[in-house]
C-alpha cells in the first residue's frame, strides 16, 4: 500500500434506506460508513480505547457511542467526546458519485 490516498468504493447509497449505518472492509481497513441528516461520514470501526466494534453502537446526531465501554466520539471529526477514549476515531473522506458511496483510503 502507498502513500497515495484513493477512493474505493464502499457500497451503493440505496443500502442506505433501511439503515443509518453500513460496516465495510476497504484496503484492509475495517470502516463504519453512516449516514446523517443525509451526509456519509466513515470512521475507523473500532474504538480507540478497547476493541470493540463501533459499528454496534448507538448514535445521536452525530455522534456514536462505543457500545462497549460508552465512549462518545464526533462522527465527522473522529474526535473523543467522553471518557474513557482518550484517543481519536481515524476518520475517512466521503463521496457519493453515481449511487454509489466512495470513501478514501
Amino acid at each position: 500500500m502507498g502513500l497515495l490516498k484513493r477512493w474505493v468504493e464502499a457500497a451503493k447509497e440505496e443500502e442506505f434506506a433501511d439503515s443509518d449505518r453500513k460496516q465495510v472492509f476497504l484496503d484492509g481497513k475495517d470502516v463504519l460508513v453512516l449516514k446523517i441528516e443525509g451526509r456519509y461520514h466513515a470512521i475507523h470501526n473500532v474504538c480507540s480505547h478497547a476493541f470493540a466494534l463501533m459499528v454496534g453502537g448507538l448514535v445521536e446526531g452525530h455522534e456514536i457511542e462505543c457500545p462497549l465501554h460508552g465512549a462518545r466520539f464526533d462522527v465527522r471529526t473522529g474526535v473523543n467526546l467522553t471518557p474513557p477514549a482518550v484517543r481519536a476515531l481515524a476518520v475517512f473522506d466521503t463521496k457519493v458519485e453515481a449511487g454509489a458511496v466512495f470513501v478514501r483510503i
